[in-house]
């Protein structure tokens, strides 16, 4: 599999997740690719997710999952709509998994901490996440 993510080229970062399978933020990705749906999608955008932008609409809620996996903090940049992208800085590893979705570099110097809290105020978004959470279980755990 073709890992097409910002910071898919370093490959320093490894920790015992607790998680079969995840080790790296390279093995989240693969894991994640076939679990990312049109469900996890944020809903503003579900009418233009597919399977070859499965990335699309899924920032936040994997950015947040990558905490829980990996530690770190969760940043974002700012886009033109008033929304962040977010992604991860652990241990300096600077990674976006979800950067795919985009057609032009992001410019990550501008990025913000962001906190869970305010993201999962949305009841939405707190599901998406926990049902990303569970299908990521269910697939790791059958050793897929």
């Amino acid at each position: 599999m073709k890992l097409n993510y910002y910071g898919n080229e370093d490959t320093g970062l490894y920790k015992e997740t607790g998680w079969n399978q995840i080790h790296t933020p390279q093995d989240l990705y693969t894991a994640l690719s076939d679990v990312w749906c049109e469900y996890t999608c944020a809903p503003r955008m579900r009418r233009d997710w597919s399977k070859e932008n499965r990335t699309l609409g899924q920032c936040s809620i994997t950015a947040f999952l990558a905490q829980d996996i990996f530690g770190g903090d969760v940043y974002g940049v700012p886009l033109e709509d008033g929304n962040f992208h977010c992604f991860n800085i652990v241990d300096r590893h600077v990674f976006d998994l979800t950067s795919e979705q985009f057609d032009h570099p992001l410019d990550y110097s501008t990025a913000v901490l962001q906190r869970r809290e305010d993201h999962f105020r949305k009841k939405e978004k707190e599901e998406r996440y926990q049902y990303l959470k569970e299908k990521l279980r269910e697939k790791t755990e059958a050793g897929e």
